[in-house]
């Protein structure tokens, strides 16, 4: 096998991967986002995508650049160390980018849930209410003796 094949088994490999995975985190990760952003399906998808899009530009960036690096091979058990090594690469790289997206959707998340808790205590004017304070002082202090 050439090198051109190598590179096209590589690619089609490395693109694969990272497609069914970038598909995976968008279709789980929009729970979450539903839920950071309270229920705001337009706004949870909107970031979904937005998520998605910079991870397949990262990913296929990486894949891209990562094709260069390494000595041809010319044997057949180096094209497969060279295939399989690529593509262990790879492979990190999308575990690294899952880790780093499933930090983001739990701090996005709990940011979210924060920022609910101080709106409650909160009238539609602005102003403080000193009776939803009690309340949810109450409400936390009976969850906590639980």
């Amino acid at each position: 096998m050439d090198i051109t094949g190598v590179y096209s088994v590589y690619l089609v490999i490395s693109v694969a991967m990272t497609i069914w995975v970038g598909r995976t985190l968008y279709r789980n990760g929009r729970i979450f986002l539903i839920d950071a952003f309270h229920n705001n399906e337009e706004m949870a998808d909107s970031v979904n995508h937005l998520l998605v899009v910079g991870f397949y530009l990262i990913n296929f960036g990486f894949v891209s650049l990562f094709l260069r690096f390494g000595t041809a091979p010319e044997s057949s058990k180096e094209i497969f160390e060279y295939i399989s090594f690529k593509f262990g690469v790879i492979l990190i790289i999308l575990g690294g980018m899952h880790f780093f997206n499933m930090f983001n959707f739990a701090r996005m998340r709990s940011k979210a849930k924060r920022r609910g808790k101080q709106r409650l205590r909160f009238d539609d004017e602005g102003e403080y209410n000193a009776q939803e304070e009690k309340t949810l002082e109450s409400r936390y202090s009976r969850a906590k003796l639980k």
